[in-house]
This record gives structure tokens, sequence and C-alpha cells, in this order.
């Protein structure tokens, strides 16, 4: 089962990457599948651990796909890495292996802890929507321009008709930003 959640990592500089990822849930490991380009991947290679967090605030995983957000972090207990104050709850991870096969590379990491701050409750429609839209957001070098506006007319509606003030927000950024950019993809 794939899980959407927020990857912290931290560059050999010590610059924290914050980054949506969805990622294979296990009870004892997680699988992570950055892309090799990414500053993700990177990390993961140079530092060998993560903190993989479970967030309710929808506009995280907007800003996160779209830029380098930074939010409010605590030091990870068990690992070189970052925790968000604001998460649900979060894993720390260590990486076991990484297969760099393109374009995606297959990370398996062992949880190492774990830490609950509140209950996740879950997300309504618009919230998931609004994640889609974000995943979206990330693949426009892929995806054909269509296809993409096409969805974003349809998950708009659901957005429309269920979403509270976070949902809106992070709606119009994640719309803003794909209007914006040009579609290099050519299917």
């Amino acid at each position: 089962m794939i899980i959407e959640t927020i990857v912290t990592t931290i560059a050999e500089d010590g610059t924290l990457n914050c980054a949506p990822m969805g990622v294979e849930w296990g009870s004892d490991h997680l699988v992570l599948k950055p892309f090799l380009e990414t500053a993700t991947y990177r990390n993961l290679v140079s530092a060998r651990a993560a903190v993989v967090h479970v967030i309710d605030d929808v506009r995280v995983f907007a800003r996160g796909a779209i830029s380098n957000p930074s939010y409010p972090t605590v030091p990870a207990s068990l690992v070189r890495g970052l925790v968000l104050a604001d998460c649900c709850s979060w894993r720390e991870v260590q990486v076991r292996s990484i297969d760099s096969t393109p374009p995606r590379s297959r990370v398996e990491a062992t949880i190492v802890h774990t830490g609950i701050r509140r209950e996740f409750v879950g997300f309504n429609r618009a919230a998931a929507a609004v994640i889609e839209t974000a995943i979206y957001s990330t693949r426009l070098h892929i995806l054909p321009r269509e296809f993409v506006e096409s969805e974003l007319t349809r998950l708009q509606v659901i957005v429309d008709k269920t979403a509270g003030p976070n949902e809106l927000e992070a709606m119009a950024l994640l719309t803003a930003y794909i209007r914006s950019t040009a579609n290099p993809s050519t299917p």
C-alpha cells in the first residue's frame, strides 16, 4: 500500500529538503521511490536517512510539490534529520539499500524510530483532490498538457464542493503553478 507523505532529508551542506512522496508502507520498513534527478534522491544517497511524515495540512503537499518550503522543525531522535513540528506522526528511517535504475530509484529503509503528535483524522475529498493535483504538478514534464488540464477541471469540481480554506488555498496555488508552467511533454 502506498501512503502519501512528506519526506524530509538533509543535504551534505545541512540544507533541509521537504518533499511530498508516496511511500510503500510497512510496519518495520518503508520503500521510497524518488526520481533520480531530485534532491530527495541525492540526500538519501549521501545521508542514508530520512524522516517520513504523516501530515494533515494539504498546503504542505502543495508547496512541497512546487518548491522547497521551510517549516518549523525539531531534531530527529535517531537519524540525521529533522521532524516537521506540525506533523501528525513520523517515521525516522535508515537506508538499507538503493537501486538507482532510471527513471526512479527504489530506496528500502528500516524504521528506527516513530513518533506521534496527534491523531490523523483523514482527508476529505477536496484534500485528496489537492494531493492528486500536487502529484500532477511534479509530472508536467511527462504528462500531456491536455490530460493535466482535464484533470484540473475535474478535480476543481471536487474541491469546490468539499473544501475548507486550506484546500482552497492549496488548489489555487497548484493551479496557478501548473497554468504558468510550460509543458515540455510531447507524448
